[in-house]
């Protein structure tokens, strides 16, 4: 990277913190500062829905997923698009009108305050090792960035500066910082793929038909392939998996946690919260088309030299990971560099500041306050909502460095198997939604459930998703069948929240008023 280039990247990075400092006036409370006077427009929610949705795995990890195989990765659109429209109509609603700071009020509404505190824990667990491996993911750039390579010490140091970036800002910000560095940072990152795309596009010396005759007619299978229809459950894409499992993983990413459903809130209304989901999957369509269709090019670009004559790339890639930053630092020209960095920064932060926003507003709404009220009031005390604001800002700065901890315990977590990056970014989110999701709707859709059924199915839902995990269900159905049997990820979040659903309704309860 040259001047041109850390001068765009250093703009963007001050950018980002003198939002954070403008959006710091604006805070009255702790209410204020992470519902943001439930006044946001429903346009900048759906935008930064999308950004914190796509983030650093589709920045880095869809080019990786279109290089090693094919387009059936876009299948996932289509369930998240259901698994969108599912959580806009089931959850959302009640949500929102529950007024609560944090959806897992709501529970304390429905089954008792035990049943808060369980699954703002349980949210919190999840988020460490969810939003630490979208965190690290982006690392992957910045150390290539920094250092050429991706070795663990190198990926540390990247993660922790991202970590402090994205910290700094959203701790003075609060929600409204979030949602207008979000819609910034989508801009950037839909520009520099554009970019990208465009100059890959440019150096392959092809015309369109014979480019795809290519993609049609590569070793292993076309890779122009959108539909599987096959009935194989051990692999991700195929269009059952989409339609039905990641559907419902979806429903429970939208509608149960808070990293998501935080954003709903700030709108006006129950109405504009929905809408300004459905509304965020359909934008997202066109985005994950584009890094698709840059992985196809990269496949070209680095596995038929032969086809590129002169325009053929020179270095050899050993790790797939590295595919798009290689050819970012070594084909881009100056100050293009530096605006596809400030995208990946950007695709980076509109993960982290979220979840650190959202894991800080369930610790102090749902821990720490309740704990604060039980305690001997104190005269000389500041008033509550600055007191409130003051731990809130202290709260999101702590969540931020446990996230770049945890950043760093998914890296060494992911380069111990061999799942791409992010299958395996999305394979950790079920371990936490699958328990959460059963409580959920057992909550909205029935009057059954009581706060040990509640506790009850955060541990089901979680051991249900350990118990197809390859290594471990590979063992036992030898045992049983003789032969080994895999699971793609997708599928654990039906096992996983059906368990869950049918252990926290199993016990008769009734419905508490507000």
């Amino acid at each position: 990277m040259g001047l041109i280039d850390w001068t765009v990247l250093a703009a963007y990075l001050l950018g980002t913190i003198a939002l954070g400092a403008i959006f710091a006036r604006r805070q009255h409370d702790a209410a204020d500062y992470f519902g943001g006077g439930r006044a946001m427009p429903t346009w900048a929610v759906s935008l930064s829905i999308v950004a914190t949705s796509l983030s650093a795995g589709t920045f880095i990890g869809v080019p990786e997923i279109a290089y090693r195989g094919d387009l059936t990765y876009l299948m996932m659109s289509v369930g998240s698009t259901l698994g969108g429209i599912l959580a806009a109509v089931i959850l959302i609603p009640p949500l929102y009108h529950a007024r609560t700071i944090t959806i897992y009020g709501y529970l304390g509404q429905r089954f008792g305050a035990g049943a808060v505190t369980a699954t703002s824990v349980v949210f919190l667990l999840g988020q460490l090792l969810a939003a630490g491996s979208r965190l690290f993911i982006a690392a992957i750039a910045v150390s290539f960035m920094l250092y050429g390579d991706i070795l663990m010490g190198q990926l540390v140091v990247a993660i922790v500066v991202l970590g402090v970036v994205g910290t700094i800002y959203t701790a003075a910000g609060g929600i409204r910082a979030v949602i207008w560095t979000d819609v910034a940072q989508l801009i950037i990152m839909g520009g520099a793929g554009m970019v990208c795309l465009w100059l890959l596009w440019s150096t392959i010396p092809m015309p369109l038909g014979e480019l795809l005759e290519t993609l049609r007619s590569a070793d292993g299978g076309s890779k122009l392939t959108l539909v599987d229809t096959s009935f194989d459950f051990s692999k991700p894409y195929t269009l059952w998996g989409a339609v039905f499992a990641v559907a419902v993983l979806n429903m429970a990413q939208y509608g149960v946690d808070h990293d998501f459903v935080q954003r709903m809130l700030t709108c006006k209304s129950a109405w504009r919260a929905s809408w300004s989901l459905v509304v965020s999957r359909i934008i997202s369509l066109p985005v994950v088309v584009l890094y698709l269709a840059i992985g196809l090019l990269l496949w070209i670009f680095y596995t038929r030299p032969d086809l590129l004559g002169d325009a053929a790339a020179t270095e050899i890639l050993e790790d797939t990971r590295k595919v798009f930053p290689q050819y970012l630092f070594n084909h881009l020209p100056p100050g293009l560099i530096g605006l596809t960095m400030a995208g990946l920064f950007a695709a980076a932060m509109s993960s982290f500041d979220s979840a650190a926003n959202a894991m800080a507003s369930s610790f102090i709404s749902d821990l720490y306050l309740p704990w604060k009220q039980r305690q001997p009031a104190n005269a000389e005390s500041p008033s509550d909502a600055a007191a409130e604001l003051k731990a809130s800002r202290w709260a999101v700065a702590v969540m931020g460095g446990l996230l770049t901890v945890f950043a760093a315990v998914a890296a060494l977590l992911q380069s111990l198997g061999d799942q791409s990056l992010v299958d395996f970014a999305l394979g950790v989110l079920t371990f936490a939604y699958a328990g959460l999701l059963g409580v959920f709707l057992t909550a909205v859709l029935t009057r059954r459930g009581n706060v040990l059924s509640v506790v009850a199915a955060l541990v089901v839902g979680a051991l249900a998703v350990l118990a197809v995990q390859p290594y471990m269900l590979s063992r036992w159905s030898m045992a049983l069948f003789g032969y080994s049997w895999q699971l793609a990820w997708p599928w654990w979040m039906i096992i996983g929240g059906t368990a869950a659903f049918l252990t926290c309704a199993a016990p008769r309860g009734r419905r508490q008023s507000p």
